[in-house]
């Protein structure tokens, strides 16, 4: 039927440029932000999906931040102790030489006084170990703790190893000199007891640091798994989407030409009254 005021054909090919129109919007937003779904709009469910992985992902960066810090903290508390371990080996070179039955008194007090400056610097030393505001080797706290899980409910700790003049493990006291031939004598055996002490906290803090160095390793990777997943879900394809761009386009030009002609038709009418 002919009709002035009702065109069939020109309707069709407005519905199906309109389609296209939206077709090509969608491709160019995938193609513009490298996403399929970019909001909740484009798919609800996979969306959510995504939102609760994102979520994952960012409480193990926050477990890898608390990792890492744990990590420097007991690096920090092992190069204390290897720098204690060297001086004690040199305490007891001292004591040892001084501990000389044969030595005359000036030696003597030359060795006493290197001795006394080697116990003096294991206390910097312990005083100084401190990172984040943890101190590991001078008494001042039990053991470092850790985020292990993106929840919260998990963590990892390592013990803490007191290294300070007088205690369990460096036994050599802050007053401890070899001003004598019977004191060096005597604490020969005291430092000799302090160095197997040290080198057996060393072995425990190197287990801490292999320990949280792993968990923050698994902690990597599964972050990465996680972000991996994220990608399958919303990440476009944009080999595809380059090419049903260039079709669309196509597609689009086809469709307004469609119209053009359909808008063309009601002129036939005027030669039926001519």
């Amino acid at each position: 039927m002919l009709s002035v005021n009702t065109n069939s054909g020109a309707m069709v090919a407005l519905q199906s440029l309109s389609q296209t129109e939206s077709s090509l919007q969608n491709t160019q937003n995938q193609i513009s932000t490298g996403l399929k779904v970019a909001s909740a709009k484009d798919n609800g469910a996979t969306f959510a999906i995504a939102q609760n992985m994102r979520g994952d992902v960012a409480g193990y960066q926050a477990v890898t931040d608390s990792l890492n810090r744990g990590l420097s903290t007991i690096d920090v508390a092992v190069s204390a102790g290897q720098s204690i371990s060297d001086l004690l080996i040199q305490m007891k070179q001292k004591a040892l030489a001084a501990s000389d039955k044969s030595l005359d008194t000036a030696s003597r007090s030359a060795l006493n006084n290197d001795f006394t400056a080697l116990r003096d610097q294991i206390t910097a030393i312990v005083k100084n170990a401190v990172f984040n505001g943890f101190n590991l080797v001078d008494g001042s706290t039990n053991q470092i703790t850790a985020l292990a899980s993106a929840d919260g409910t998990r963590h990892i700790t390592a013990a803490a190893e007191n290294m300070s003049l007088g205690g369990s493990i460096v036994t050599v006291t802050s007053a401890g000199n070899i001003s004598t031939q019977a004191n060096a004598s005597t604490m020969i055996a005291t430092v000799q007891a302090s160095l197997t002490n040290v080198n057996s906290a060393l072995a425990k803090l190197g287990s801490g640091s292999a320990k949280f160095s792993i968990q923050a390793a698994f902690v990597g990777k599964l972050s990465d798994t996680l972000t991996t997943g994220i990608g399958n879900l919303v990440d476009a394809n944009m080999a595809q989407e380059s090419a049903l761009l260039q079709s669309l386009q196509v597609k689009q030009q086809l469709g307004a030409q469609a119209l053009s002609i359909a808008n063309q038709s009601p002129q036939v009418i005027m030669s039926l009254f001519r």
